[in-house]
């Protein structure tokens, strides 16, 4: 399988690939404003927590550039410009702490470049550096995480994840279906259980789709079939990813994720978390400190577009759910795996 050129950026344009189109058609969209940009994170077309900072990092180079080729342009209105972006930009998706993350990585070199004086033109060389950076360096996180997590995969292991955590989502081979994936393609015989993931279906969509184009054994799950499915014995590890971690361990993970972990406990199902170094956040001390997005109710009440609901229904649509350290058997990252006391493995991991 060839990678899937989910984002690209060349002299202040994005391309980004659609991926509320998918998986019917492939559809790559133009961006060349912030408001386009932020339009595309909150409707999910760009998504998943490292892509999001990735995509953030790009928003923020794309702004500077664009204030940079204005007559008269100042090394303070190009650091605005990239100031007011990534503000607009971290709005989009408060829970997903990568694009913050990101985002704020950026302006702190820009500010640096512009107290040294740098004129409009370095500093948005600067910006642009520093996001293809970020992206360089998730693309190896990825595959230092699909390593590492091997130890959590036998041969012939049956696997349940949630939502999509591919290389849709990353710069390169993904989280937790990162781990997947080179479990597969080291010949390890592993099946599948995708959760459908609502609203918008990220795994009955992405997923199945990333692991069709794999060649990987899967079958789609209703995102309530999966605890009875762990309480039956058909799972051996529950696989997902996350888009912010406190610092205690607490994890956030799109609505859904909760439960698993709950029956994933009770059967004494291992319950591994995937994700980047920059998906924790030690600013955050635990689960209840998180904002949760709350979404579109239409989201519920209707299917892809289309109404299911009785009209004058409305709907509850938390993006998001918490599930506590005390259910998670580990976080695998690119600088190792976390486990409990969390609070103190966590810190050793960010300290490296």
């Amino acid at each position: 399988m060839t990678d899937i050129p989910t984002l690209r950026y060349n002299e202040g344009t994005i391309d980004a690939l659609d991926q509320t189109a998918l998986p019917a058609k492939m559809v790559v969209r133009r961006i060349t404003t912030t408001a386009q940009l932020t339009e595309a994170i909150a409707k999910l077309r760009i998504r998943g927590a490292p892509m999001l900072g990735i995509a953030g990092a790009w928003g923020v180079a794309q702004a500077a550039r664009r204030a940079a080729g204005r007559t008269g342009s100042t090394r303070a209105a190009v650091l605005a410009a990239a100031e007011r972006a990534g503000a607009r930009l971290i709005a989009t998706r408060p829970t997903a702490v990568n694009l913050a993350w990101a985002v704020g990585r950026s302006l702190d070199r820009a500010r640096l470049e512009a107290q040294a004086g740098a004129p409009p033109a370095t500093l948005v060389k600067a910006l642009e550096q520093e996001a293809a950076a970020i992206a360089a360096e998730d693309a190896a996180a990825c595959m230092s995480m699909a390593k590492t997590g091997q130890r959590f995969v036998r041969k012939g292991a049956r696997i349940l994840t949630h939502c999509n955590t591919g290389s849709l989502c990353t710069g390169g081979y993904g989280t937790a279906l990162g781990v997947i994936r080179l479990a597969h393609e080291s010949g390890k015989n592993v099946e599948v259980l995708a959760g459908e993931t609502r609203p918008l279906l990220q795994g009955a969509r992405l997923t199945a789709w990333e692991l069709g184009r794999l060649g990987v054994p899967h079958a789609i799950v209703a995102d309530g079939a999966g605890p009875s499915l762990i309480a039956r014995g058909t799972v051996d590890v529950v696989l997902v990813g996350a888009d912010r971690i406190a610092a205690n361990g607490d994890v956030a993970n799109k609505i859904g994720t909760y439960p698993l972990a709950l029956a994933a406990t009770e059967s004494q199902v291992p319950f591994i978390v995937v994700a980047p170094i920059s998906t924790i956040d030690p600013f955050t001390p635990c689960g209840k400190a998180i904002e949760v997005e709350e979404r579109d109710p239409r989201e519920i009440t209707g299917v892809l577009g289309r109404r299911i609901a009785p009209a004058g229904s409305d709907a509850r649509n938390p993006a998001f759910d918490i599930t506590p350290a005390r259910l998670v058997t580990a976080i695998v990252t690119e600088r190792g795996v976390a486990i409990r006391p969390y609070r103190t493995s966590l810190k050793r991991l960010l300290s490296r």
